[in-house]
């Protein structure tokens, strides 16, 4: 990727889901795109063919997250935006200790996002007001909390926060904010009765898909003027 070419929007956790299909989507709209990936996935090879640049990052550890950063800044000196959609849904279990449950949670979900908005943030300043955009893919569980997910809920949590302390700190250049989903998309092996529980949630009763994320980023991107904003997408479960 040329460094003259337009600033590229950043997925992490770009290969699969709701990442991939944001990747997808800016692609097709001819913007172009850096995503980290943990381990090769097929649909990569797609990626690459429509343009993507895709660097393999470890960010079990914060020497991968500042090694991966230094990546990212070879590549380009600007960054139409960061998308933090990298994420691990981990319940406590009797067989981990819990200590090693939140460090893990802590680590994709905190670290690694307010790392890489720092170490990043000359790639973002620089394009005028509102010129670029970090955009921080939290979860519906920062409302209500979770009694089998409770590192992930916290860590969540923590991320949702930092919206608005780098909203602050970034304002006017860089616009921040969170987009906090419930249910997107089934896993192909969900039972029937798991599906139908879950629909139930949430007044609306569907699947929406990643379009309904695909959607609210298009807004964010080309809002001038809303940041420090969590935007719900969970179909009025709230409301439940």
């Amino acid at each position: 990727m040329e460094k003259n070419q337009a600033a590229p929007v950043l997925i992490t956790g770009g290969a699969r889901r709701i990442g991939l299909a944001l990747a997808e989507s800016l692609l097709q709209q001819k913007i172009p795109v850096i995503i980290s990936y943990r381990q090769h996935y097929p649909v990569l090879d797609k990626l690459i063919e429509m343009g993507a640049r895709c660097i393999q990052a470890d960010f079990s550890d914060n020497a991968g997250i500042h090694q991966f950063a230094k990546q990212v800044q070879n590549e380009t000196d600007k960054l139409r935006a960061i998308i933090h959609n990298a994420s691990a849904w981990v319940a406590e279990n009797p067989q981990t200790p819990p200590e090693e449950t939140m460090a893990m949670m802590l680590q994709i979900h905190v670290y690694t996002p307010y790392l890489l908005n720092l170490l990043l943030e000359t790639c973002l300043r620089g394009q005028g007001s509102a010129g670029a955009d970090i955009i921080h893919i939290t979860d519906f569980v920062v409302e209500k909390g979770s009694k089998k997910h409770i590192a992930y809920s916290a860590s969540k949590a923590a991320l949702d926060n930092m919206t608005l302390s780098f909203a602050r700190k970034l304002a006017p250049e860089v616009k921040v904010n969170s987009i906090a989903p419930a249910l997107i998309l089934f896993n192909p092996d969900d039972e029937p009765a798991y599906r139908q529980h879950a629909l139930d949630k949430s007044l609306m009763k569907i699947e929406p898909g990643e379009t309904e994320i695909v959607h609210l980023v298009d807004y964010i991107l080309r809002s001038n003027y809303v940041t420090g904003q969590t935007h719900g997408v969970d179909g009025g479960r709230r409301l439940r």
